[in-house]
């Protein structure tokens, strides 16, 4: 499981585990926040192609999925 510090979540990299239409490396775009003002998830911008995908913390944390930093 991924180890990271959501308050320094925002503009981090990641790398997708199992690339999809060519998207390999993205960009933590946005902070997802629950009404009690707690980081539930966050926007991933692919750098290729500029789409955006919103992710919970759990789904990100996943390393069959995710991995942090650009590899």
């Amino acid at each position: 499981m991924n180890q990271f510090n959501p308050k320094k979540l925002l503009n981090s990299k990641w790398t997708a585990a199992q690339p999809k239409n060519k998207e390999l490396h993205f960009i933590v775009t946005a902070l997802i926040h629950d009404q009690d003002e707690i980081i539930i998830g966050c926007n991933l911008e692919a750098v290729m192609t500029k789409n955006s995908y919103p992710l919970t913390l759990v789904e990100l944390k996943n390393t069959e999925n995710w991995l942090l930093g650009w590899k």
